[in-house]
């Protein structure tokens, strides 16, 4: 009850997403699709569904297929509940998707300790917050020690290593997904 169900996917954003990536105006794709302009409007804003015939000629105006856009669609709920694991306690680390699609941002939990040698770079931000334990965070040069409540803010680019330190440890990250092209505002 309340869980995530099964939803008719939401392509608007995917194709909205994809257009101005492209650099496109409506009428463009509308010229290319031979579709109306308000009707890709409809589209864009989820107030109309395309056929499949429809969503083809979109996709091959924005040089993709029906498929990618579907792919890259949201699904059409708005409250998703992704619950707790029941594991017995594990010696191993893992790491759990702390949301389920296509979405804007992502969190993962990771519990005990990772490949310390994998260096990470996303190109959009990140949040690191230590759950539990506690762990050590190589960023920009600098070593930083993050314990239990402790957050850590990545902006995009800076590369990036962890480890946790102390038996246990969970480390949230939620991060802007990668599909999102990050407006900089380095202005200060």
């Amino acid at each position: 009850m309340g869980d995530h169900k099964e939803q008719p996917l939401r392509v608007g954003a995917a194709v909205r997403r994809r257009r101005r990536a492209l650099g496109l105006t409506l009428a463009v794709v509308a010229d290319r699709s031979g579709l109306s302009v308000p009707f890709l409007s409809q589209i864009e804003n989820d107030r109309a569904r395309p056929s499949t015939s429809s969503l083809e000629k979109v996709a091959d105006a924005l040089r993709t297929t029906a498929v990618e856009l579907l792919a890259a669609a949201d699904p059409a709920c708005s409250v998703d509940v992704v619950r707790a694991e029941a594991t017995e306690l594990e010696p191993e680390p893992r790491m759990r998707s702390l949301v389920r699609g296509h979405h804007q941002l992502h969190a993962s939990e990771f519990t005990g300790d990772h490949d310390t040698g994998r260096e990470f770079q996303h190109r959009n931000d990140e949040l690191m917050y230590v759950a539990d334990g506690a762990v050590e965070v190589e960023a920009e040069g600098r070593a930083y020690r993050l314990v239990r409540g402790d957050t850590m803010y990545l902006t995009g680019g800076v590369r990036h290593r962890w480890r946790a330190t102390v038996p246990d440890t969970r480390l949230i990250v939620v991060a802007v997904a990668e599909h999102i092209e990050a407006v900089q505002d380095r202005a200060r």
